[in-house]
């Protein structure tokens, strides 16, 4: 027996995030990230999001991976490496003059509750079905992901209805300003060569479009787009997690770094991950 790392293959994290939905859920988090003036503030003054936005998502997919699929040791390793980076980090209010870390508790929470948020609302409403148990289960085991990037795990929620009270505290903080819109422009026409422009159209439009769709009320409201119908919203999730999934487990879990082929091969076949049948 190896290393289950922190989560383990009983958890529900860690069917859940062998999902090929996650994706779709990864850019749905950056939409709602973008909506906290201050947080994306951060992001924007201190990486070049505009032309390696690609490169931003597949590191914040292999800190999700290794930190689910990983070895304890390289998720500690992973977790002490962003809070490294975190650390050194200020941005800039424009209005006020006030300079701040990147790494304030509140701005940590926010990012960490949009990601679970956007996590557990994709893969449930794509058509993985999760008791309401195993739901509250996922949010209250990301305390421990939350403890990685510098959070105290008692301030973070632990279960759906803690998640939605923090949203419900929260809005009256969130706005589209100037960097949200560049995050929305960004991700609806990434830069793309001219010869790879019809392949953004045809493949990355829909999967920005889903997840763009996919925001709760609130935000569409705030970014100033009408909102779709929840039930369209879910038909059009269902549809792209039947076309994702039609691609074999075998073959999208051997694109780098391989988390869970390792994580088999460390714990054996038992460890295998069926999302599909945790409602079961």
């Amino acid at each position: 027996m190896g290393d289950p790392g922190l989560f383990g293959p009983d958890s529900v994290t860690w069917q859940l995030h062998s999902d090929p939905m996650m994706w779709v859920a990864g850019v749905r988090a950056l939409y709602l990230q973008a909506l906290h003036p201050r947080a994306v503030r951060g992001v924007m003054q201190n990486s070049d999001f505009r032309k390696d936005a690609w490169g931003r998502l597949m590191r914040t997919a292999n800190f999700v991976g290794t930190t689910t699929y990983g070895t304890t040791e390289a998720a500690e390793k992973a977790g002490a490496r962003v809070r490294k980076i975190h650390a050194m980090l200020t941005a800039t209010d424009p209005d006020t003059g006030e300079r701040y870390r990147i790494d304030e508790p509140e701005l940590l929470l926010w990012v960490h509750c949009a990601e679970i948020d956007s996590y557990l609302d994709v893969a449930r409403r794509s058509g993985i079905r999760l008791t309401e148990a195993q739901a509250d289960r996922y949010v209250g085991e990301h305390r421990e992901s939350a403890r990685l990037v510098g959070l105290d795990p008692e301030d973070v929620p632990a279960d759906q209805a803690q998640l939605a009270a923090y949203f419900e505290k929260i809005r009256p903080e969130l706005a589209a300003g100037d960097e949200a819109r560049d995050v929305d422009d960004f991700l609806r026409r990434p830069p793309t060569p001219a010869l790879l422009v019809p392949a953004r159209e045809l493949l990355w439009r829909g999967v920005a479009e889903v997840a763009y769709a996919s925001l709760p009320p609130f935000a569409h409201e705030l970014y100033g787009r009408s909102a779709p119908s929840h039930e369209a919203v879910n038909l059009q999730l269902r549809f792209t997690g039947i076309m994702l999934r039609r691609i074999p487990a075998r073959v999208r879990w051997q694109l780098p770094p391989k988390h869970i082929i390792r994580a088999m091969s460390r714990l054996g076949p038992g460890s295998r991950p069926a999302p599909y049948k945790l409602g079961r």
